[in-house]
């Protein structure tokens, strides 16, 4: 029969609360995204006041207990005992995880995969019980244009390079300006990354077949060429004329001619020619305005030895909550309505001040672990850039991936070869299939690619399937398609084609 009756249920769920959804959110802003948002808190709460204690002001007595960080600002923070409950409690579903793959090898990946989902901050205005927007069945993140940076980001991580080329190519994408231009000296790169200058070059001249065609030069003239080369359209009286641009900016078409050593109508044409290339190869791409980084984090040769890591102090908001003030309208609160409001705005000045001194520490916590897994890279160069991974990290200080991945997410370090973003950090590896340590996708390449330099006419010509084979034989767990994007990216043919051009040699 089918009929109503009452139950009474007892369950488990995991339900994120506001505080909560704020405390994550706190960790994934960049420091400008941060001070923007505190601002606005404290136009909207009358109890939250900056700690001008600092700048010669004179702080709230009794509010001094709930000032936020940054009175230090640096390594002095102390991570006390149950301190890293609130950061644990950050922890998101495992989509939201890079996982294993270095963040470079992850944007790659997903661009194979498909489209591009871009992860964005997300807007917990409308969440209800249990985290999900009102409405909708699942969280979705935020979609936008990809990024100049981020697509030559992913092309870096498929062009299989090393680690310390990967690195330099990382150097010179940041150097990169939003009209597709290199606006830095190599000789400056190369000094500050331990290498030769004409290691940058090729690492350059690498990146100058990247798509768009054109990115990455040095100069207008240096732009169109690249683009001309590709087209096969570029020949010594085209050279001519890139190298006088400026006779063509005065219209000087008869000191064009000479220079050039061409007629009028072959002048033209080649004019022609020219207004049907790209002058700003980034300009199709989105982005945002530009604006100077500030680090979040400084690393210095410590005298005793190794690296002190230190927060910028710039960076670090300075809240506190006045409790005298809020005495004083606690008191003279009258109808629910204004005693309600006065004890959520006290609520939520006191949460928003924990979250911001938590933000600091792991901020701090996992910075400190990346300096200690990256010490050679500090000391001899981008050469001994380790491979790296979030769960690596994660471990080491006892959080989840997806905490250190908010972590490392627009922010920055001020180290003494220059200043990077944390995911710089981070490089490809490729676990082991026996349990044993994980190996350098670099090392994984180069092997494919002395299987394949040894093969002969006579011989056996390898499949992707029987490397993936002769890999996980080794110890190697690696997929079939992830071999296959190795062996593109290091311009070697497939299997049936390698056959036909050893049979023809």
């Amino acid at each position: 029969m089918i009929g109503q009756r009452l139950e009474v249920r007892q369950g488990q769920g995991l339900v994120i609360t506001p505080q909560l959804q704020q405390a994550i959110k706190l960790l994934q802003l960049s420091n400008l995204e941060l001070e923007a948002f505190v601002e606005a808190e404290l136009e909207r709460n009358p109890l939250l006041q900056r700690d001008e204690a600092d700048a010669g002001g004179d702080a709230a007595p009794d509010a001094a207990n709930d000032a936020a960080p940054g009175d230090g600002g640096e390594a002095e923070l102390r991570f006390v005992e149950g301190s890293d409950a609130h950061a644990q409690n950050m922890d998101a579903a495992s989509d939201d995880l890079y996982g294993d793959a270095a963040p470079g090898e992850r944007v790659s990946d997903r661009q194979e995969d498909g489209a591009v989902a871009q992860p964005g901050l997300n807007d917990w205005s409308r969440t209800g019980a249990g985290g999900m927007a009102d409405g909708e069945e699942r969280e979705r993140p935020d979609h936008r244009d990809l990024t100049l940076w981020e697509h030559l980001q992913a092309q870096a991580s498929a062009a299989g390079l090393s680690a310390a080329d990967h690195g330099i190519a990382l150097t010179l994408i940041d150097a990169t300006d939003e009209g597709g231009y290199l606006r830095a000296d190599l000789g400056e790169i190369a000094e500050r990354l331990g290498v030769d200058i004409s290691r940058v070059e090729a690492i350059l001249s690498v990146c100058h077949g990247f798509e768009p065609t054109g990115v990455m030069a040095r100069s207008i003239a240096e732009c169109l060429t690249l683009q001309l080369v590709e087209r096969n359209r570029f020949d010594p009286a085209m050279g001519a004329l890139l190298d006088n641009l400026e006779l063509l900016a005065r219209r000087d078409l008869t000191a064009l001619r000479k220079a050039c050593g061409v007629d009028a109508e072959d002048l033209g044409e080649m004019i022609a020619e020219l207004k049907g290339l790209t002058p700003r190869p980034g300009a199709g791409f989105g982005g945002e305005p530009t604006q100077t980084v500030v680090p979040d984090v400084h690393v210095r040769p410590d005298p005793a030895g190794g690296w002190r890591v230190e927060l910028n102090a710039d960076t670090l908001p300075r809240l506190l909550m006045d409790k005298r003030y809020h005495s004083v309208i606690a008191a003279g609160a009258r109808s629910d309505t204004e005693k309600t409001f006065v004890a959520d705005c006290a609520a939520q000045a006191s949460w928003l001040v924990k979250s911001l001194d938590q933000r600091a520490k792991t901020i701090l916590k996992v910075s400190s672990e990346i300096v200690r897994q990256q010490d050679a890279f500090l000391a001899f160069g981008v050469e001994f850039l380790r491979p790296l991974t979030l769960k690596t990290v994660a471990e080491a200080i006892e959080m989840h991936e997806s905490t250190v991945s908010r972590v490392t997410s627009n922010k920055y370090v001020s180290t003494p070869r220059g200043v990077f973003e944390l995911k710089f950090f981070f490089t490809a590896a490729i676990q082991s299939s026996d349990g044993g340590a994980a190996h350098s996708a670099e090392a994984v390449r180069r092997r494919i690619k002395t299987m394949i330099e040894g093969e002969d006419a006579d011989g056996e010509v390898l499949s992707d399937d029987r490397i993936v084979e002769i890999l996980n034989e080794a110890g190697i767990d690696i997929a079939r398609r992830t071999v296959a994007k190795y062996r593109e990216a290091l311009k070697i043919p497939s299997s049936v084609q390698r056959r036909r051009l050893l049979k023809t040699a």
